[in-house]
C-alpha cells in the first residue's frame, strides 16, 4: 500500500509538505500543492485514518460491501462471511451501495482509510474499475455474485447462467413459450449473465429469439412495474422469469392487484430464493443459490490470501444451483 513516502518522493517534496497538503495546515504554494495532488491521484493515496502507529499492523478486520442488506439473499450471505470471519479471528465492517456506484466509492476510501486487512466486494456495477483502487493499493480482495472490468482477481459466485438456463428449461417443458424476463440493469453482470441463460434455452429450442426482456434494477417497483407493462402486450405471456427474488415480490403484487391468479392465469418463476418466514401464496419455484456458502467460501478465499495460503493466480469459484419447483408454475393449460 503506498504511503506518505512514496507520495512525497514522486512529488519531489519531503513527507511533511505531503502532510500539510492532506490536512491543509501550514503554507504550500500552489504549485507544490498541485504536484502533491497529483502524485496522490496517480498513486491512489489514501492517507491513514488509524494514525501511524497502525501501519505496519493488521487491524484484523474485513470489509463486507453489499448491493442491498435488505434483501434476504445479501444477509444469508453476510451470515456466511460474519461466521466465517469470526472463525479465523477476524471482525467485519459492513457497507451498503443500494447498487451506485457513488456510494461504493465513498465507502471503499472510507474503509480503506480505516486500514481494513482486505475487501469483499459486490460490486455495484461491473463496469466500474473496483480492482484498479484495490491493486494500486496492494490491499487483497474478493468479487462476489458478480464480475467487474479486467479478470486479475479472486471471485466467486453462483453459476447464472446456468441456473437461468435450466429454469427457463422448465417453463419450457411445461409449455411455456411466450415467457417475459424482468431483470437487473445491463450493467450488472448477473443480470446479463441471467439473460443470457434464457436465451441459450429459448435457442436451444428452436423459438423465436425476439422475447420480451425488460431491463430495471433488482428491486420490487421494477418487477412491479414492468408487469403492469408486459399485462398490456398482445400476445399476452404466459410466464414471467423475475431474475431475483425482490423483483419477483413486485410481479405477484401487479399481478394480485390486476386481479390474475398465479399460476391458473399465469406462471411465475424466480432467481433466488426466499426464507420460509416471508409469507407468499403460491411460493415461487425459484432457481435457489447457496447463499451462505457463496459467503463462507469468499472469505476462506481472502484470508488464505492474507496469510500467503492461496494458490497463486486468481482464482474463479463457481457455486452449483438448485432447482426449486413448487406452485407459482404448472403446465400451460392445453399444452402436451
Amino acid at each position: 500500500m503506498p504511503n506518505i513516502h512514496d507520495v512525497a518522493k514522486l512529488a519531489g517534496v519531503a513527507p511533511i509538505t505531503v502532510s500539510r497538503v492532506i490536512n491543509n495546515k501550514g503554507y504550500v504554494s500552489d504549485k507544490t500543492r498541485q504536484r502533491v495532488e497529483s502524485a496522490i491521484d496517480e498513486l491512489a493515496y489514501v492517507p491513514n485514518a488509524l494514525g501511524p502507529s497502525l501501519r505496519s499492523k493488521r487491524t484484523m478486520t474485513l470489509a463486507l460491501v453489499l448491493s442491498d442488506i435488505t434483501n434476504p439473499f445479501w444477509t444469508t450471505v453476510a451470515r456466511g462471511v460474519e461466521d466465517t470471519a469470526n472463525e479465523n479471528g477476524y471482525h467485519i465492517i459492513i457497507g451498503n451501495t443500494d447498487e451506485s456506484p457513488e456510494k461504493q466509492s465513498d465507502y471503499l476510501t472510507f474503509m480503506l482509510q480505516k486500514q481494513v486487512d482486505g475487501f469483499l466486494l459486490v460490486p455495484a456495477s461491473s463496469n466500474v474499475t473496483s480492482s484498479d483502487i484495490f491493486q494500486r493499493q496492494r490491499v487483497p480482495f474478493v468479487v462476489l455474485d458478480r464480475e467487474i472490468q479486467g479478470n486479475d482477481y479472486d471471485s466467486v459466485r453462483s453459476d447464472s447462467q446456468g441456473g437461468a438456463c435450466k429454469l427457463t428449461k422448465y417453463l419450457l417443458e411445461l409449455g411455456h413459450k411466450r415467457i417475459a424476463v424482468i431483470t437487473g440493469r445491463q450493467d450488472n453482470s448477473a443480470a446479463r449473465d441471467r439473460v443470457r441463460g434464457f436465451m441459450q434455452a429459448i435457442e436451444e429450442a428452436g423459438l423465436d429469439e425476439d422475447q420480451q426482456v425488460y431491463w430495471g434494477e433488482f428491486n420490487q417497483e421494477t418487477g412491479y412495474d414492468f408487469t403492469r407493462l408486459i399485462l398490456q402486450s398482445r400476445p399476452q405471456p404466459t410466464a414471467i422469469f423475475a431474475t431475483n427474488n425482490f423483483i419477483a415480490i413486485g410481479v405477484m403484487r401487479a399481478l394480485r392487484d390486476q386481479g390474475l391468479r398465479v399460476p391458473e392465469d399465469i406462471s411465475v418463476v424466480a432467481f433466488d430464493d426466499l426464507p420460509a418466514a416471508i409469507t407468499i401464496d403460491p411460493f415461487f419455484t425459484v432457481v435457489s443459490q447457496h447463499a451462505y456458502e457463496m459467503g463462507k467460501r469468499a472469505t476462506e478465499l481472502l484470508i488464505a490470501r492474507l496469510v500467503d495460503e492461496a494458490p497463486e493466480g486468481p482464482q474463479e469459484i463457481i457455486l452449483p444451483i438448485d432447482i426449486i419447483v413448487r406452485r407459482s408454475s404448472s403446465r400451460l393449460l392445453g399444452a402436451p
